[in-house]
């Protein structure tokens, strides 16, 4: 009898008639509990009851310690074979720069490059932490630790700041693209720009805060975006320029608008939090780095432009378009058309949308008039693969959109076709370091150079190397001696360098004849300078240097370095500059910066953010219209 009854209760309920299928719009809102109650559903059949609720993982946001974890298991055999020293451009550049730091905490003062610079020229933070790693791990190991935290702070950051324009899953997708993503492949392992790769997720991370701050007013959230803000102008202040614009105006306008949508004033309210957050920002940055203001206001970049490919036109040339274009995008450059028509579809994603295609036309270089129109003479000092990076992560978000939809329908086979498109995006873009024609010479081997400046008094002489390409710093960094080139271009004043056109000494031919007239010029002026010394691993400088008067004096290495010297140099005397800073700005420059970063650290464990504080619940991220669900779970 009760199985009778029970049947006669399963053919009612399934006579009911069907409902219609809700609109994609409707299915693509989140709630505000777990997305994973919200198609649960409960049939009781007599004393029977079926719970239908899908608990499949397609349907969970990611859990971010998942993710974490794989960073780890992508990222860390990587840098445990120290690729980023090994095959990177400026990851010597910042090793020198943390060896000075480690030596000269508070005397920024730096005589090993260009007879003499100031380090207050670039931001300190990331060189620091190096630094302060080094007494524990030495040099190499020290730049790998922090560039690996700022590998792991991006995923968390991604999140974070995706979880303010999509839905949660969708936001978990796109901090698990973000440990793939080609751009800062890139940047990590072939470029070596530290400082930009550790500045992004910073000032991602100060982004949420800023938003919380702009809709509510809370102050906790003000304190820790502004701590955040000088951290990561500390490592970068570039990056942090043109992330308060790109990133930080689409999150004011985000602000606005669901600030709007709660029925208050929004304009005067989030416009003045806006500019109280703007200047306390600009008041701090102003004085964590004030020995960098003070350095640019005395001596501003003037020199001579230096040519660099990512200011170049990429159509012209297929090797730039790899490098600069489907190298660091990868698989993104499928998804473009969606990023476009679903950012132009959904109200809430159009700042996003907006500030991507800027970032996207600036990532292009001297593609179009238009970088060159806006930044003016800038335009012939920047290098544009930040733009890039910027442009990647502000697409990143309606990418994990796409990904979201896409495992939603398909699935596993949907799972394993945006795996194995994340993988070949790596994979590819680590393989280009290889076939690249751009040829590194970082990992080569410069110890018979060290051994001898470091021997026989020839430290108190000064040095060029020719041939060495971005292996100059490794021997600067082990080496007594000091050098009249330098890697660094931002910073030299040396007259023979500043106007010409050409960037280091040690690639001079790679810069037609602004680069050979600059190097002419030099070693006319060697006895000035206490030049004595050449180390040549090109014969292409041979005949130059027969005729300026040098003589080789040594081989090493089998005949790949040679030793060139000039015997009527005197020793290398000190030379003055009002470049060189004052004492109370070796205490500002060696206190401020590590002081801001130790009180980000702080904050976040003695005053953690509150549990649902940014628990966002974005309206629906599907373009609006009767478009319905294909198929019924």
């Amino acid at each position: 009898m009760p199985l009778f009854s029970n049947r006669l209760v399963m053919a009612a309920t399934l006579r009911q008639p069907r409902r219609p299928a809700k609109p994609l719009e409707l299915l693509s809102k989140p709630s505000s509990q777990n997305r994973n109650h919200k198609n649960a559903k409960r049939f009781n059949f007599g004393e029977a009851s079926v719970d239908t609720r899908d608990t499949s993982y397609f349907r969970r946001p990611i859990p971010l310690a998942v993710i974490l974890l794989i960073t780890v298991v992508v990222h860390g055999p990587l840098l445990f074979y120290q690729l980023p020293i090994r095959g990177s451009y400026d990851a010597n550049f910042h090793i020198f720069m943390a060896s000075h730091y480690a030596r000269h905490w508070f005397d920024p003062w730096n005589e090993k490059w260009f007879a003499g610079f100031s380090q207050t020229t670039y931001p300190p933070l990331g060189h620091q932490w190096i630094a302060m790693f080094s007494y524990m791990t030495g040099l190499n190991l020290a730049y790998l630790l922090v560039q690996f935290i700022g590998i792991l702070l991006l995923p968390v950051a991604m999140f974070r700041f995706a979880r303010l324009w999509v839905n949660a899953r969708a936001a978990s997708y796109a901090a698990l693209l973000s440990v793939f993503l080609a751009t800062v492949v890139f940047l990590v392992y072939s470029a070596g720009q530290l400082s930009t790769t550790v500045s992004a997720p910073l000032w991602l991370l100060a982004l949420p805060y800023l938003y919380e701050w702009l809709r509510w007013g809370r102050v906790r959230a003000l304190l820790k975006g502004l701590v955040l803000a000088l951290v990561a102008a500390s490592v970068h202040h570039v990056t942090l320029l043109f992330g308060a614009v790109l990133f930080a105006l689409p999150v004011l306008w985000l602000a606005w608008m669901d600030r709007r949508g709660d029925g208050d004033f929004a304009t005067p309210t989030v416009l003045s939090r806006a500019a109280v957050f703007a200047v306390l920002s600009a008041v701090g940055i102003g004085l964590v780095l004030l020995p960098y203001w003070i350095s640019i206001f005395q001596h501003p970049i003037e020199q001579v432009p230096i040519p660099h490919a990512s200011r170049s036109n990429f159509l012209l040339s297929k090797v730039l378009t790899m490098e600069y274009f489907i190298v660091p995008y990868g698989a993104m450059i499928i998804a473009l058309p969606f990023i476009f028509f679903r950012g132009m579809s959904v109200s809430r994603l159009r700042p996003l949308l907006l500030f991507f295609w800027i970032a996207f036309i600036f990532g292009m270089g001297g593609t179009t008039p238009i970088p060159r129109w806006v930044l003016g003479r800038a335009f012939e000092i920047l290098t544009f693969e930040r733009f890039t990076l910027m442009a990647s992560l502000l697409a990143l978000p309606i990418l994990g959109l796409l990904v979201d939809e896409f495992i939603e329908r398909f699935r596993t086979k949907g799972a394993v076709a945006v795996g194995l498109a994340a993988a070949a995006t790596f994979c590819f873009t680590m393989s280009w370091m290889y076939y690249s024609p751009f040829k590194k010479l970082s990992s080569m081997d410069v110890d018979s150079v060290v051994n001898f400046l470091n021997r026989d008094g020839h430290d108190k002489y000064r040095y060029i190397t020719l041939g060495f390409g971005n292996a100059l710093p490794k021997v600067s960094t082990y080496a007594n001696a000091g050098s009249v080139d330098g890697e660094y271009n931002s910073a030299r004043l040396l007259p023979e360098m500043t106007q010409y056109g050409s960037a280091q000494l040690t690639s001079a031919k790679f810069f037609g004849r602004a680069g050979m007239d600059s190097l002419r010029a030099m070693l006319n002026h060697a006895n000035r300078y206490g030049l004595k010394y050449l180390f040549v691993h090109d014969p292409y400088y041979n005949p130059l240097l027969w005729f300026a008067g040098w003589r080789e004096v040594e081989v090493y290495d089998g005949g790949q370095i040679h030793v060139w010297s000039k015997e009527d140099v005197p020793p290398a005397r000190k030379i003055e500059s009002d470049a060189m800073p004052a004492p109370w700005e070796g205490l500002l420059w060696g206190i401020l910066p590590m002081g801001c970063s130790i009180l980000a650290i702080l904050l976040a464990l003695l005053i953690p953010d509150r549990g649902r504080a940014l628990e966002l619940v974005p309206p629906a991220t599907a373009p609006a219209g009767a478009v319905y669900a294909r198929e019924a779970r």
